[in-house]
């Protein structure tokens, strides 16, 4: 009884996928007439069917069966399709290479696997489902986004496998496997910024697009819009896409420490949140002041191709040395060297600095040395983002963002000074 009542939800399992993979196609081609369609829900049930039927006999008679009712599932299929092509204009193989899935899933189905092959076939009726979605997903994608992740796939799965994991000069600083795989960490946080802010467009409006901008590049994002404010003055739009995009990095660096030193979050989360806490009350006040004055026209964001081989070994350049001034100014200086490095080199990149002190704080470093450095970094790499926009876009006019953006960040600093120090 047992054996029968498994047998049964193993067909039912197998004509389930038909039922939903030809319910698709039929929804797909309701629009056909009669004979213009290649298959429909009943094809696609006997093909989910006769797929649990044969793995069924498989196991009874050996996989050969299995093997042989494939073999005439794709010449049946084949000859059909050469008969709708002379009969149409349509050449796609989507149909037909449907038809060979949902008879390789009810196979896998019938045998013993029903939940990850009906899983696998949600998967498959969404993608065919979601066809003109697809399309114009492509169109929004350039190029430069495709083949930043063809890089992102260079850098992560041929290259990263290939590096010794052991330190290597001065202290033994230098590891060449986790210095690479932080180098596919930031690259991989930056891809995503840049193929949101390519899926985003302009229509999306600049404050969504200065969110993706600045997990990709927050100083791109802030000299962009400073360019933006100097052509209209008065525009508060472009401080708040500014300031958006500079908050974006205390959560990005609270993701680099997650995954570098989770013991470190205890020291820092509270200060770096109450920093982008301070940032983002800046950024209500004025953007109910920027309501008051009506909804300008959004611009575009300049952003460069953040994922280049080039830029990835840029990068690893930098975070080694960061890395070895750190243990270089710790050991020579003691504690004020950390501080000093982290101010000067969160002027130029958070990421290096923050990536190389949660490292350090799990060998010799202390928590809440690591802590204050970050926290230093992120402090005078806002500032810099500040200035640098008042700079361009105007400096008597625009400096008092600077200011507050200096008065939002101080409660994160004090509390870091009183919370690490004492």
């Amino acid at each position: 009884m047992h054996y029968q009542l498994e047998l049964a939800l193993s067909l039912l399992a197998a004509l389930a996928i038909g039922l939903m993979i030809g319910i698709e196609r039929g929804w797909s081609g309701r629009d056909s007439g009669d004979g213009e369609r290649l298959a429909g829900v009943r094809t696609f049930s006997l093909i989910g069917l006769s797929g649990g039927i044969f793995a069924i006999l498989g196991q009874l008679f050996g996989n050969a069966l299995i093997v042989t009712g494939f073999i005439v599932t794709s010449l049946l299929i084949a000859a059909s399709y050469i008969g709708h092509t002379r009969q149409s204009d349509d050449s796609g193989i989507t149909t037909e290479f449907s038809m060979l899935i949902t008879f390789a899933l009810a196979v896998w189905a019938a045998s013993g696997n029903p939940l990850p092959a009906l899983s696998v076939s949600a998967v498959v009726v969404a993608l065919l489902g979601h066809k003109q979605r697809l399309h114009l997903l492509l169109k929004k994608i350039t190029p430069q986004a495709f083949y930043s992740g063809i890089t992102l796939l260079l850098i992560s799965v041929v290259l990263l496998p290939l590096l010794p994991d052991k330190g290597y000069g001065p202290w033994q600083t230098l590891n060449p496997y986790w210095t690479w795989w932080m180098v596919v960490l930031i690259s991989g946080l930056s891809f995503v910024g840049y193929l949101l802010t390519q899926l985003l467009g302009q229509r999306r409006g600049t404050l969504l697009t200065a969110i993706a901008g600045g997990l990709a590049s927050s100083t791109a994002v802030t000299l962009t819009m400073a360019r933006f404010a100097q052509k209209q003055q008065g525009n508060v739009l472009y401080v708040i896409a500014m300031l958006l995009a500079s908050s974006i990095m205390f959560p990005r660096v609270l993701i680099e420490v997650f995954v570098v030193n989770r013991q470190l979050l205890a020291s820092l989360w509270l200060p770096i949140a109450l920093m982008l806490a301070g940032l983002i009350l800046v950024l209500l006040w004025l953007y109910r002041l920027h309501q008051r004055n009506g909804q300008p026209e959004s611009p575009e964001l300049e952003l460069n191709n953040p994922l280049q081989l080039s830029t990835a070994l840029k990068f690893g350049i930098f975070l080694a040395l960061i890395m070895l001034l750190a243990e270089a100014m710790k050991t020579w200086f003691g504690d004020a060297g950390v501080y000093t490095l982290a101010v000067v080199s969160g002027l130029m990149d958070v990421d290096a600095i923050t990536l190389s002190l949660s490292k350090s704080a799990q060998n010799d470093l202390a928590d809440r040395v690591a802590a204050l450095a970050i926290v230093l970094a992120c402090a005078s790499n806002t500032l810099l983002k500040g200035f640098v926009f008042a700079a361009i876009a105007g400096f008597r006019q625009h400096l008092r963002y600077a200011l507050l953006m200096l008065l939002g960040i101080t409660p994160g600093v004090i509390t870091a000074l009183i919370q690490l120090t004492l």
